[in-house]
């Protein structure tokens, strides 16, 4: 029986639909991924699956769509779960804590997209269950973010010009210092692979610690 678990976060082609994501923080989320799951296929881990939808939206998260499917490159194999949800967490609309609860699970890691918005929710609410969580950020993918008062259909062109706009690297490092110490142990795909290697998840850090996280501004 498992003892942990990796959650993969909306890595979806939706996202490949936008412009924007000529943009992406992490353009090979596909290749650290797969690192992530390949290691934890080989200690034995749970990997979960999940994607986001907005049924009757006519977007590109609509799965009329056709684009509410994992990223080529990324497949479940037997017995790995694939969730959907329709909130930003990975929890509410999903029976995402069953599938752990059934699997004995209480250490999870946590990757996709996007960075800021479904990983760290998850990551924070995943905290407030009880789980040991794992964020791991160089296999997260988020985006240039407008500031809140520029119109929500503003032009890409507008928002990159926009120098309220927050890079992806500023984005980065407030996630890691609003969920280290408080809701998860931020984490490298290279460390968290490391570990699983040897097989030593029991000697990681203590929650809410720091790990060869990402520098401000890489």
């Amino acid at each position: 029986m498992s003892r942990a678990a990796l959650v993969v976060i909306d890595v979806q082609e939706s996202f490949r639909q936008r412009p924007i994501w000529a943009y992406a923080s992490q353009p090979d989320i596909v290749d650290q991924v797969n690192r992530l799951v390949d290691a934890a296929r080989r200690r034995g881990d749970l990997v979960v699956w999940v994607l986001h939808a907005e049924p009757g939206t006519g977007g590109v998260f609509d799965p009329a769509s056709g684009h509410v499917r994992l990223i080529d490159g990324l497949a479940p194999v037997p017995g790995e779960p694939t969730l959907v949800k329709t909130s930003h967490n990975a929890f509410t609309t999903t029976n995402l804590q069953q599938v752990l609860t059934l699997a004995g699970i209480r250490a999870v890691t946590v990757c996709g997209i996007r960075t800021e918005q479904c990983v760290e929710t998850t990551a924070r609410v995943g905290c407030d269950l009880g789980y040991e969580m794992t964020f791991v950020t160089d296999a997260t993918v988020t985006f240039p973010t407008p500031h809140r008062d520029l119109p929500a259909d503003a032009p890409l062109e507008r928002i990159l010009a926009d120098p309220r706009t927050l890079s992806t690297a500023e984005m980065t490092a407030r996630t890691e210092y609003a969920l280290a110490g408080r809701f998860a142990t931020v984490r490298t795909v290279a460390d968290v692979v490391r570990q699983l290697q040897l097989g030593a998840s029991d000697a990681a850090p203590r929650p809410g610690a720091v790990v060869d996280a990402l520098p401000i501004g890489a």
